[in-house]
């Protein structure tokens, strides 16, 4: 069937409309391959890995499928709500997905040494330490999507597949390089304190907010020419009006926005005061042992 004549969209088609693209299906897979051996290795060396790593990487990989694969990316450049539900994904659930699953810690103690320091110079050189700086992937996180549906860019992606799917992995490769630093789980460049950390989750809620609440409200048409072309085809009996859909799309973006951020800020926030109370029980540990050094000291004093 030709996607210049899809039936009508339902909740049902996005878990059951699904393409095989083999770009996002072959990622996946090895990279999720290439996962679980690294878990099996640690297992037979009898090393511990936590289960929920596991299942987080996992998850984040087959919501990356997900987005990429089923009935969302069949409509995605139909329905501008559809469209904005997959942005969401790839951009906030996929990266903190991955992050948690700490793949960076996983290779970094099953590669080989020679591979191992290579990934360790990578991670220690000048352009990771750039490309992590807090303000500059900030930066990045919440003008990218105002340049995307602002500039030519957005047309592009509805022109081109390639543009559509390079506009997919930058999606996911902005929203990397904002929140694996500031989940703080693998040892990379850019990790800073919690309270900045707070902070900078913080701040990306207005600008959620502010840019769906911008889609909402306007009245010319977000890719105009493409979306009104389908709505003069076989489509046209049960596509919604193009303003109404962006008016739904920019409400996606703000909600969803606000939810998922507001969920990773409880995160921080959680793992904020298990780090105090592992320092506090740290500093406690260690004041007992100097009183008891202390201690044993007064006792051999004649």
């Amino acid at each position: 069937m030709s996607d210049l004549d899809l039936p009508r969209f339902t909740l049902g088609r996005v878990f059951t409309d699904w393409g095989l693209d083999p770009v996002p299906f072959v990622l996946t897979v090895w990279i999720v391959g290439l996962y679980v051996v690294g878990v099996v290795v640690l297992r037979r060396r009898g090393d511990a890995w936590a289960p929920g790593r596991t299942l987080a990487f996992v998850a984040g990989m087959g919501s990356f499928f997900f987005a990429t694969s089923s009935g969302l990316a069949r409509y995605d450049t139909t329905l501008l709500s559809v469209h904005m539900v997959q942005h969401m994904i790839l951009t906030m659930v996929v990266p903190l997905s991955l992050a948690l699953g700490a793949p960076v810690t996983l290779a970094l103690r099953t590669l080989r040494p020679a591979p191992r320091r290579l990934l360790l110079g990578l991670l220690h050189s000048r352009v990771a330490r750039v490309l992590s700086f807090p303000l500059l992937t900030f930066g990045l996180y919440v003008l990218s999507p105002w340049a995307l549906y602002y500039s030519g860019w957005y047309d592009a992606s509805l022109a081109s597949p390639f543009v559509h799917e390079m506009m997919h992995v930058h999606l996911v490769t902005v929203g990397a390089l904002f929140f694996w630093p500031l989940m703080g789980v693998d040892p990379l460049p850019g990790r800073v304190g919690y309270p900045f950390r707070v902070l900078l989750t913080v701040l990306t809620l207005p600008f959620h907010a502010f840019l769906g609440v911008t889609i909402m409200g306007q009245t010319t048409l977000l890719g105009e020419s493409h979306y009104l072309a389908l709505r003069e085809g076989p489509m046209g009996t049960w596509l919604p009006d193009p303003l109404d859909d962006q008016h739904l799309a920019g409400g996606i973006l703000w909600a969803s926005g606000d939810l998922i951020g507001l969920v990773f800020f409880v995160v921080l926030f959680v793992q904020w005061v298990r780090s105090s109370m592992k320092e506090a029980a740290r500093e406690d540990r260690r004041l007992d042992l100097v009183e008891a050094r202390a201690s044993r000291s007064g006792d051999e004093d004649p």
